[in-house]
């Protein structure tokens, strides 16, 4: 869809624009395809609270991860209630190889899941990245409340703290 004009006075001409769909000086704000304001108009504070961090290992689109220092350099690799100390810190809306930038997610709408059942989600001690509406009960794995699906297509990320199963 073509961006919306205007006329703008240039040296005393009218002049044809077209607004803008990303940030810049001087223009008119217009919306994208989906109806939205790009975010680089808004000011720091207002839009996703996401980090990019370099991925350890490759990633798809919805996992749930778990950042971590690497030789002094912060790292995100999948996140996995089998192991102490994997828990999740954030989750991906797009995958990105072992090696690339991820941008990952600290709070939100994970909207590339499936499957979620309405309520309470829990990280999986199964499949790493994953959730499970089940609570991990093997001893040594964790139990991290991960959130509720509001959808089966969307987790509403709000970790809570870590228990080890004794």
């Amino acid at each position: 869809m073509a961006a919306p004009k205007y006329l703008k006075n240039v040296n005393g001409v009218l002049t044809e624009q077209a607004a803008s769909e990303s940030s810049g000086s001087e223009v008119i704000v217009a919306t994208n395809s989906s109806g939205q304001i790009d975010i680089s108009f808004m000011p720091t504070g207002i839009g996703p609270d996401t980090v990019s961090i370099l991925a350890s290992e490759a990633l798809s689109a919805g996992d749930f991860v778990n950042i971590y220092d690497n030789s002094g350099t912060p790292n995100c690799r999948k996140a996995d209630a089998s192991t102490t100390g994997k828990e999740a810190h954030g989750f991906v809306l797009a995958s990105v190889s072992s090696g690339g930038t991820a941008t990952v997610y600290l709070a939100g709408l994970n909207t590339q899941v499936t499957g979620a059942t309405a309520g309470n989600v829990f990280l999986s001690d199964s499949t790493p990245g994953g959730f499970t509406s089940t609570a991990p009960s093997t001893s040594g794995h964790i139990v991290q409340n991960i959130g509720n699906a509001v959808a089966a297509t969307k987790i509403q990320f709000d970790p809570d703290l870590v228990i080890v199963l004794a």
